[in-house]
């Protein structure tokens, strides 16, 4: 039987990254998606025009509908709102014990855009990130969670990924794509230590929506059946084959092309 993912995330009307990213990556995987959408963003390649919250009931029917009839086998969390929307989908999560559940903590766009509340933010560590098997911050989100958890302002990428390893009750993926020079190795942190997931920079300025693609493509392969590590690598690989595609669209950050290597 085919297996299935869900994705609670924000609408990118670009189609680059959110519930749009996701749902492609999910089929590139041979997986069947569906969906819980958090906001309606109006995007493009150039940035985010504007964004509207989805209504805390809308949201939770929207869970309940796929929960009772498609149970997915895994769920990938993106971009999350504000603190009701935080509460509802881990009291769900909790309700319907979801497994494989992957969060990439979405807070700002490629654009600079915020797209996450402040008031969000404590109850994202404090109650949401305990239900996750992974969660998938780059460095600057990473930064940012370390920021609210600490109060400090500064530290190396192991130190923010041990504090969040252990504050935050999950695996952490500190994703190197946003790392100055060309080294872009995601790195691993479990209760048992870290891995290392190498990575070189591909020369393509074109790289909307890779987080949302590789925290997708995670889930699809945990739902399949692989490791974490090795789902996780082959997410990696992945959304590398997306990049190195080099699809020119639009005249700003544009998308990738998620048929993949």
């Amino acid at each position: 039987m085919m297996k299935k993912v869900l994705t609670i995330a924000g609408s990118d009307s670009g189609g680059g990254a959110g519930i749009q990213a996701d749902l492609k990556t999910f089929m590139a995987h041979g997986v069947y998606g569906s969906s819980a959408i958090t906001a309606v963003t109006a995007q493009n390649t150039l940035g985010v025009l504007s964004k509207q919250c989805i209504a805390p009931d809308i949201l939770r029917d929207q869970i309940v509908a796929v929960f009772s009839d498609l149970r997915p086998d895994a769920v990938k969390i993106g971009m999350i709102a504000n603190s009701e929307q935080v509460r509802i989908i881990t009291n769900l999560l909790q309700k319907y014990q979801a497994s494989h559940v992957v969060i990439d903590p979405v807070m700002m766009a490629s654009s600079g855009e915020e797209l996450l509340m402040q008031d969000a933010m404590s109850i994202l560590y404090e109650e949401l990130f305990p239900v996750a098997s992974l969660i998938t911050p780059n460095r600057m989100e990473a930064l940012r969670l370390y920021q609210c958890i600490t109060g400090k302002s500064e530290a190396d990428v192991m130190i923010i990924g041990e504090v969040l390893q252990e504050k935050c009750r999950t695996n952490v993926l500190i994703k190197g794509g946003h790392s100055d020079g060309n080294d872009t190795s995601d790195v691993l942190f479990t209760s048992d230590g870290k891995v290392t997931f190498p990575g070189v920079r591909i020369d393509n300025p074109n790289t909307h929506g890779t987080g949302c693609t590789l925290s997708s493509a995670v889930a699809a392969n945990l739902a399949i059946g692989y490791t974490l590590t090795e789902s996780i690598e082959k997410a990696k690989r992945y959304t590398e084959g997306c990049i190195e595609k080099r699809l020119n669209l639009g005249n700003g950050s544009g998308p990738m092309d998620h048929r993949g290597g």
